[in-house]
């Protein structure tokens, strides 16, 4: 083996002194679909629900003579850290936003015990990471970086390790998240050495795409606005570490997925496999429907790289899912201001048309009154008959489901 391989095998063995590894498993339902061989990587059933374990203990275990590690963040990389350091009985200090909800909190409590301290600052990411690396100079501890550093690639690697072993070979395709970049870095790296012949994506979503902008510049960029719903994954700037093993992918391997369509994968597990997912951990999945022409007949292997889903989310995931699907809507809807004339609106609905929300927001005019009105149904096509409907007898009906500043402002 290569210099690479050798150190991720080697950080392989030392993972099993602190959890087994994580499942490789195939997925009868998901190789029905697109006519291939499709495994999941089931990441997700860590014992912190994610692989950001792996890169925590890896570091932290290459610096037990530090009395103290430090990080920021409000999701599975704090848990991982809370995890080791519970393990390795060495104190944490973890930097959250003040708007970090109580259930993270809590999560990362249980895992780390009486051997972490949380300190809640700033109201955004960065001002919580510039007083995490404040302290650690003060302090003189370790700070521990969820992605860009070499010893968190190093232990991230035991994902790739550990699937080339169980697989027993090489897959034809991997499919990766794409975060700050330590998985997929860890993974070219080791591929590169191991099977070069295998194929890899990186998949990002559409709100976070640091990775596409950092190939088109041949450098890290930081990208100006970022969509948080992919909590584990919407990262403003690629690491300077990870996209120098990334430097030269071909951008047509590096995929963006609509938030909204992630929600259908999110809920598609759910319903029909039993399998919770957090965004960031769907994302190699929903990639399958970009890439159902490349993979057929051949051996892919996705990633399912977190499971840390918190459900009180739930309802805004079925939303957007069924909005990206086209079975719900919201219009603005002019109604008449005469008697009746609610009772003709509810005659002119389909027999499966459900209204999910009406609300008048303007009474003021005399011959009209404007309607907030959501709507579900079986199929997207019985809308346009309801507005066909609709316009015929002089009701009009205007569609906002596609208009971000409204449906932030009602919904």
């Amino acid at each position: 083996m290569t210099n690479f391989s050798i150190q991720a095998a080697e950080a392989t063995q030392r993972m099993r002194k602190l959890f087994a590894a994580t499942p490789l498993q195939r997925n009868d339902h998901l190789s029905n679909v697109y006519g291939a061989d499709i495994w999941l990587k089931r990441e997700d059933l860590s014992p912190v629900r994610s692989y950001k374990l792996r890169g925590a203990y890896n570091a932290m275990g290459k610096q037990v003579d530090k009395e103290v590690f430090i990080c920021a963040s409000a999701g599975n990389h704090a848990q991982g850290v809370a995890f080791v350091c519970k393990h390795l009985r060495k104190k944490g200090v973890i930097f959250m936003p003040v708007t970090t909800p109580q259930q993270k909190i809590g999560k990362t409590r249980l895992f780390g015990g009486e051997w972490v301290e949380f300190r809640l600052v700033g109201d955004y990411f960065d001002d919580t990471l510039r007083a995490s690396q404040a302290y650690c100079e003060e302090v003189g501890g370790h700070f521990l970086s969820p992605f860009d550093d070499q010893d968190v690639i190093e232990g991230q690697a035991t994902v790739t390790y550990e699937m080339l072993e169980q697989l027993g070979r090489a897959p034809d395709i991997l499919i990766l998240p794409v975060g700050g970049g330590g998985l997929s870095s860890s993974a070219r790296r080791l591929l590169t050495e191991r099977a070069p012949e295998t194929e890899i994506f990186y998949v990002e979503p559409e709100g976070g795409k640091s990775l596409a902008a950092a190939v088109a510049a041949g450098e890290p960029k930081t990208i100006t606005k970022v969509d948080n719903f992919v909590d584990g994954a919407a990262v403003a700037r690629i690491g300077q570490h990870t996209f120098a093993a990334l430097r030269g992918i071909d951008a047509d391997h590096v995929l963006a997925i609509p938030e909204d369509r992630i929600c259908t994968t999110i809920l598609e597990m759910l319903n029909v496999e039993g399998v919770v997912l957090e965004p960031a951990g769907a994302l190699a999945l929903d990639a399958l429907k970009d890439l159902k022409d490349e993979i057929k007949g051949k051996t892919v292997v996705c990633v399912s790289s977190g499971g840390n889903f918190d459900f009180e989310r739930l309802p805004e995931v079925k939303e957007r899912a069924q909005r990206y699907a086209g079975v719900k809507k919201y219009f603005i809807l002019r109604l008449p201001q005469r008697p009746g004339a609610l009772k003709d609106f509810l005659g002119l609905l389909g027999p499966d048309d459900d209204i999910s929300r009406f609300e008048y927001l303007k009474k003021s005019a005399r011959n009209f009154g404007t309607v907030l009105l959501g709507i579900e149904t079986p199929a997207p096509e019985n809308f346009t008959s309801l507005s066909e409907r609709l316009e015929a007898v002089g009701m009009s009906i205007r569609d906002i489901t596609g208009d971000e500043a409204m449906i932030d402002l009602i919904i």
